[in-house]
Order: C-alpha cells, then structure tokens, then sequence
C-alpha cells in the first residue's frame, strides 16, 4: 500500500487524524468515514468519505480492484445512509482540487430538505441535521453495523 506521509487522507488511514466514530467500514483496498465536525461545533450528519487505502490521486489512478471496491462500498453506504437517515437522496461526488487523494463525498439529502438546498448546496439548509461528535460516532455505529449486517445477508 503506497501512502505519502504529506497526505491528509493517508493521515487519516493512519490514525494520525481525527475520524469520529472510527471507520465506518476498512479493509486492504478502500476506507470509509464520516465527516469531521469543524473546531467550532457541528457537521451535517451523514456526510461520509470512500476512499481507497492506497494513494490514488484520482478516477483514473485507481486499479480496477479498487474501482471495483470504490463503487461497491459507495453503493452499499448509500443504501446505509438512506435507510439510517430516512433520506430521499444520496450525492456522490469527486473534485479533489484540495486534497490529492481520491475521496467520493456521499452526502444525504433530507424528505424535508427545501428544493433550494438540493444538490451542492444541501448542507447549507438552517435546519439540515447537524451532529457533534457523540452524535457523529453513534451514527458511525450504526453504519457499521448496517453494512455489516448487509454483507451477511447478501454475500
């Protein structure tokens, strides 16, 4: 496993950074975790990472066994996510301007989200649910525990 030690993420994948909760799902290939709330207080609750273990800028960097383990974790956290949250909607996107390690941001959107916070823009609504840290980890268990739960059921 490549890891650059000026990265964040491959920071992350070595405990140097903070993961509320943990991980939500590891194994040699991908990492899943939640958001981290900001200094300050709260962070949307549901807004996860998929990312693979080894340094991969992005897309195109990736094996196809890790493209292959990225797509089958972000639709299994998706499901998770929809089922914990009650949420209508799960977003996956990819920029990677900021931080050159590939990460797919899976972020629910709310029943009751007004149309004007879809998209982008979903975690700027007033009332969109928001977590610290004991809320972030008990929601990270759960998680955990559906995906675990799934792969029993499915595999």
């Amino acid at each position: 496993m490549t890891e650059r030690a000026d990265c964040f993420v491959c920071r992350k994948h070595r405990g140097e950074e903070p993961v509320p909760g943990g991980p939500i799902y590891e194994d040699g290939l991908v990492y899943a975790s939640h958001k981290a709330p900001p200094l300050d207080g709260r962070a949307y609750l549901g807004w996860c990472f998929v990312e693979p273990r080894r340094h991969a800028p992005g897309l195109a960097d990736l094996t196809d066994a890790e493209a292959q383990a990225i797509g089958w974790l972000v639709a299994r956290l998706s499901r998770a996510l929809k089922a914990e949250l009650n949420a209508e909607q799960v977003y996956a996107f990819v920029i990677g301007d900021r931080v050159p390690h590939l990460h797919v941001h899976l972020i629910p959107r709310h029943l009751d989200a007004p149309r004007e916070y879809w998209g982008l823009r979903v975690d700027e609504w007033p009332e969109a649910p928001k977590g610290d840290e004991a809320e972030i980890a008990a929601l990270v268990a759960r998680l955990r525990t559906r995906i675990q739960d799934e792969g029993l059921r499915k595999e």
